[in-house]
C-alpha cells in the first residue's frame, strides 16, 4: 500500500531530533491518518517498536497495576508479551487509541525524566477525556494536532513536490495571474478535493483507481462510524442530541444565512441546552465552529458571541457523504454543487483555515445586510474575508473597508471560481488558494 505523505512527517523527524524530547500524544479524530503515519516514521528510526493498541489488546490496561514508573511498566508488558524487545535509545513505545485508557498517561511524566525511550501516543481522544489526559501529563508532553488530508497534501498525493505548491504562493506574492492551463489543473484538483475530502482511505483509493469509485461507500462507512463514536463517548450527555445537531448542519449550511439555529434541531431547543453537544463534537474534531464577532476589530479572541455561530464540518467529505442520492449523483457526474454550492465553498475555507492555523470568526450585523464570511488578521490589522459562490461584487467587503467605523480593517481577500487579481483595496484569490493564505499574510 502506497504511503501518502503527511504534514506530520517533518514535525517528526523535529521531534526525534529534538534534545530535552518529551513524549508526544498525537491526537485528532479518526481515520485521519495519525496511525499509519507514526507507524512510517517508526519503521525508518527505531530497531524496535512496541506497539500497544488499547481497543484491540484490552489486557495490556494491567500494565499500570504496580505503578507508573518506566520499570513497573517494562516488566509487565515483558510479562504480557516476553518477545517485545527494549533496547535503550533504540525503542519507540507506541500507546494507540489513548482514549480507551486515558490513565497511561500519568506514566508519560516517568518516561520524560527517565529518557530511555522515546513514547508517542495517539487517539480519536473523543469529548472529555482528553481534560483527563490534559491534567494527568500537563508539562511533560509535547501535542500535535492532526486533520484530515489538506489541499496541499492532496496535491503531494497527485505526484506534485512541494516547489509546485511554493509557485502558487508566488503566484499570490507577485499578484501574477494564473495562465489558463494552470488554471484548469488546480481547478479540476480542488474540485475533485471537495467531493472526496481530505480522509487519507478515499484519497487513496480515488488515486489508485483514477476515478471517484467507491469513494462515496468509504465516506458513508466514515459517517457511520463518527455516528457510532457519538453513541459510545459521548458519555454524560444527551446523545441524541448530539446527533441531531450533527444532522441538522448539511440543511443548515444551505441556507442563505448559514448562522446554526438550534430552534430548527428540535421544538423548543434552547442554546444553554445544546451547548454542551456542540463543544463535544468540536472537542472530538468533527465539526469547526465559527463564532459571530460583536463588532469587527481586534482582538479577535474574546470579541465574539458564544451564542451566535456558523458549525461547519472538519472534513468537506462529511457534508458531501450528507447529500441526499440526486445532489450526490449530480456532484459527482457533473461537477454541479445545486443548492449546496455557497456551503461547500464555504466549509472549505474554513476547514483550509482551521488547518492551516487560523480560527474562525465571522459578523453579520443584525440591523443590515452587512456581513462577512471569515476573518485574519496581521499583526496590526483586521482582514475580512469573503466567499463568493459566483465572482460578483463583494458589497459588505467593501463598506467594511471604505467606513471609517472599522479602524482595524484597510483591505479584505475575496475567494472566487477566477483568477486572481486586486481592486479597490480587495485581493482576490481562487478558491483553491485558501490553504496559502496564512503564509501569503506572513510575507505581506
Amino acid at each position: 500500500m502506497q504511503y501518502l505523505k503527511r504534514k506530520i512527517d517533518s514535525f517528526l523527524e523535529e521531534w526525534k531530533e529534538e534534545e530535552d524530547k518529551k513524549p508526544l500524544i498525537v491526537k485528532g479524530p479518526r481515520q485521519v491518518g495519525k496511525t499509519e503515519s507514526i507507524r512510517h516514521f517508526a519503521r525508518e528510526h527505531y530497531s524496535s517498536i512496541i506497539e500497544i493498541n488499547f481497543v484491540e489488546e484490552p489486557k495490556y490496561k494491567t500494565i499500570t497495576a504496580d505503578g507508573y514508573r518506566v520499570d513497573d511498566l517494562i516488566k509487565n508488558i515483558s510479562l504480557l508479551d516476553p518477545s517485545k524487545q527494549f533496547a535503550q535509545g533504540k525503542t519507540l513505545l507506541f500507546f494507540d487509541e489513548l482514549q480507551e485508557f486515558p490513565e497511561i498517561a500519568t506514566a508519560l511524566k516517568f518516561f520524560a525524566t527517565d529518557g530511555r525511550f522515546d513514547v508517542i501516543c495517539s487517539g480519536s481522544l473523543l469529548g472529555v477525556n482528553y481534560r483527563r489526559i490534559e491534567s494527568n501529563s500537563v508539562g511533560y508532553k509535547k501535542d500535535f494536532e492532526m486533520y484530515s488530508m489538506d489541499f496541499e497534501e492532496f496535491i503531494w498525493a497527485k505526484g506534485y513536490e512541494s516547489s509546485f505548491v511554493q509557485e502558487l504562493l508566488v503566484h499570490m506574492e507577485e499578484q501574477k495571474p494564473f495562465r489558463e492551463v494552470q488554471l484548469d489543473v488546480l481547478n479540476s484538483f480542488f474540485m475533485d478535493y471537495c467531493v472526496l475530502g481530505g480522509m487519507p482511505a478515499v484519497v487513496r483509493a480515488y488515486i489508485e483507481k483514477g476515478t471517484f469509485e467507491g469513494s462515496l461507500g468509504t465516506q458513508r462507512q466514515l459517517l457511520a462510524d463518527y455516528k457510532e463514536d457519538i453513541r459510545k463517548y459521548a458519555e454524560g450527555m444527551d446523545q441524541t442530541r448530539t446527533l441531531n445537531v450533527f444532522n441538522q448542519i448539511p440543511p443548515q449550511l444551505a441556507k442563505e444565512n448559514k448562522k446554526f439555529q438550534i430552534t430548527k434541531v428540535a421544538s423548543g431547543a434552547r442554546f444553554k441546552d445544546y451547548r454542551g453537544c456542540i463543544e463535544w463534537l468540536k472537542d472530538a474534531g468533527i465539526i469547526n465552529v465559527c463564532y459571530c464577532m460583536n463588532f469587527p476589530e481586534l482582538p479577535l479572541r474574546g470579541n465574539y458571541d458564544e451564542s451566535k455561530y456558523k458549525l461547519y464540518f472538519a472534513d468537506s467529505g462529511l457534508l458531501v457523504a450528507m447529500l441526499d442520492e440526486e445532489a450526490q449523483e449530480d456532484l459527482r457526474a457533473n461537477r454541479n454543487l445545486g443548492v449546496y454550492k455557497g456551503a461547500l465553498y464555504e466549509n472549505i475555507v474554513g476547514e483550509a483555515f482551521v488547518k492551516s492555523g487560523l480560527e474562525l470568526y465571522y459578523y453579520k450585523r443584525e440591523d443590515s445586510t452587512l456581513e462577512a464570511d471569515f476573518f485574519a488578521r496581521t499583526a496590526s490589522e483586521l482582514v475580512p474575508v469573503e466567499v463568493k459562490a459566483a465572482n460578483g461584487r463583494a458589497k459588505s467587503l467593501r463598506t467594511l473597508i471604505e467606513s471609517e467605523k472599522y479602524e482595524d480593517i484597510h483591505w479584505g481577500v475575496k475567494f472566487v471560481k477566477g483568477n486572481l487579481g486586486f481592486e479597490n483595496q480587495i485581493y482576490t484569490f481562487p478558491y483553491f488558494c485558501a490553504f496559502l493564505l496564512k503564509r501569503w499574510l506572513r510575507s505581506r
